[in-house]
């Protein structure tokens, strides 16, 4: 039976940041695991979840809320264990997490290479909304760490 719970960053970082690389394969340092994940326990507002089973982390869910919107990061789920509803329960317990803090309104992005998942959100509600998104990376704040900038 699996088990979304809060992220430990001493139980589950390893396994985290293992299941990441091979569910995103990252190419930009702004999304390097462990940068991700120091950035945000620094935030320390309880909306990073893992679903566990028996041999240990299996899926991850990351929300953000700014008292405006709240926002969905990070859904994995391992490809051993996709197809059996896990994503679908991780969002909802990201979602209910959100609602209870007062979040009016969810969003989440997905990055044009992976839009055939766009589906899997459509089916949980969402829909493809008329904006274009950008983004501005402050290289000062991608500080890996170990390495001297």
């Amino acid at each position: 039976m699996d088990v979304i719970a809060n992220y430990s960053n001493n139980h589950h970082r390893h396994a985290v940041i293992a299941l990441w690389e091979t569910v995103f394969g990252y190419e930009t340092a702004h999304n390097t695991p462990s940068l991700a994940i120091d950035k945000k326990l620094a935030v320390a507002d309880e909306l990073f979840f893992v679903a566990l089973r028996d041999e240990g982390v299996i899926g991850t869910v990351m929300g953000g809320y700014d008292g405006h919107r709240g926002w969905l990061y990070s859904v994995a789920v391992h490809p051993a264990h996709r197809r059996e509803g896990l994503g679908a329960k991780l969002v909802r317990h990201a979602e209910d997490a959100l609602i209870a803090r007062g979040c009016m309104k969810i969003n989440l992005q997905i990055i044009s290479a992976n839009a055939s998942v766009a589906a899997f959100y459509e089916a949980l509600g969402y829909s493809i909304e008329p904006r274009i998104s950008m983004g501005k990376k402050i290289e000062a704040n991608i500080v890996m760490p170990g390495i001297q900038g």
